[in-house]
C-alpha cells in the first residue's frame, strides 16, 4: 500500500460538512466515491479537520492509502475528472508511510470574511457573513491582539468534541479591511498550533460584539480568564469561514 497526501479546495455551500453522515452529501463521501472509481478500491480518507456544513477550504489536507500504481500527478488529474465542480484536488504527493493528516499537523490557518455596512454584496452571500452595521476594525484588532500567545481557549470551545486539553497557542490573529470586487470586507486571519471545536467562529462572534461597540476591547481578557463559553460572544455563521492551509514538517 502507498500513502498519499492530497490538498483539496472546496466550496462547502452544498455540503453537510466534511465527514460522512447519513442522509447528507459530504465532501468526504464525494472524495471517497471518486477514489473508488479511479483506483477500484474502497479507500478511507482522513482530513486534517472536519469542517462543518457551509464551511469552505482553500487548502484542506487529506491522507489516505491505496495500492494504486498511478503516479501522484496522474491520480490528481483523475480525481479532478470524477469530482463535482465545487471540489478541486490541488496536488497529490506520495507521503512517508504512516502519514496522518491530523496527528502530523503542526498548525493551521483559518480566514473569516465579513461584509459589513448598509449595502449587501450579492456576490458575497455564500462566502461572507453579512453584518448590516459598519464595524470598528481598529477596536477588533486591539482585542484580537489579546488572544495571541498560549492560552486556555475553553471559553471559545463549543460543546460536542472532547479534547485532552483546551490550551492552544495562537501565533497570529489579524483583523483588517480589504477591498472587494464590489464592496470591501473585514478579513480575520488566525494561525495556531491547533483549534478547538468552533473556536474560530466563536472568536469572530466575540470580535464582532466589540466591533459594533457593544463590548469593550478588554472583553477578551475577561473571557479568557473565565473559561466559560457563556461569557464569549455569538457563534459566527459557517459560510464566512475558510480553512486556508495546514502546516506539516515536510
Amino acid at each position: 500500500m502507498r500513502c498519499f497526501k492530497l490538498t483539496l479546495a472546496y466550496d462547502g455551500t452544498a455540503y453537510g460538512g466534511w465527514q460522512v453522515q447519513p442522509n447528507r452529501n459530504t465532501i468526504q463521501a464525494e472524495l471517497e466515491r471518486a477514489l473508488e472509481t479511479v483506483t477500484g478500491e474502497s479507500v478511507r480518507t482522513i482530513a486534517s479537520g472536519r469542517t462543518d456544513a457551509g464551511v469552505h477550504a482553500l487548502g484542506q489536507v487529506v491522507s489516505f492509502s491505496t495500492g494504486t500504481h498511478l503516479a501522484p500527478d496522474v491520480l490528481c488529474r483523475a480525481l479532478a475528472a470524477h469530482l463535482p465542480r465545487d471540489i478541486v484536488p490541488l496536488e497529490v504527493y506520495e507521503a512517508p508511510p504512516g502519514f496522518h493528516a491530523i496527528r502530523d499537523a503542526l498548525g493551521k490557518r483559518y480566514r473569516y470574511v465579513i461584509q459589513d455596512g448598509p449595502r449587501r454584496d450579492v456576490l458575497a452571500r455564500a462566502f461572507a457573513w453579512y453584518f448590516p452595521q459598519r464595524l470598528d476594525v481598529a477596536a477588533m484588532q486591539a482585542a484580537a491582539a489579546l488572544l495571541v500567545g498560549k492560552h486556555d481557549f475553553s471559553s471559545f470551545e463549543a460543546a460536542g468534541s472532547e479534547r485532552g486539553t483546551s490550551v492552544r497557542t495562537v501565533s497570529e490573529l489579524t483583523v483588517e479591511r480589504r477591498a472587494g470586487d464590489f464592496l470591501d470586507r473585514v478579513v480575520i486571519e488566525i494561525q495556531a498550533d491547533g483549534f478547538l471545536y468552533n473556536m474560530v467562529r466563536n472568536i469572530v462572534g466575540s470580535l464582532v460584539e466589540i466591533g459594533r461597540g457593544r463590548q469593550p476591547v478588554a472583553l477578551l481578557d475577561q473571557v479568557l480568564a473565565a473559561r466559560d463559553r457563556k461569557r464569549a460572544g455569538m457563534t459566527a455563521p459557517p459560510h464566512g469561514l475558510f480553512l486556508v492551509r495546514v502546516d506539516y514538517g515536510w
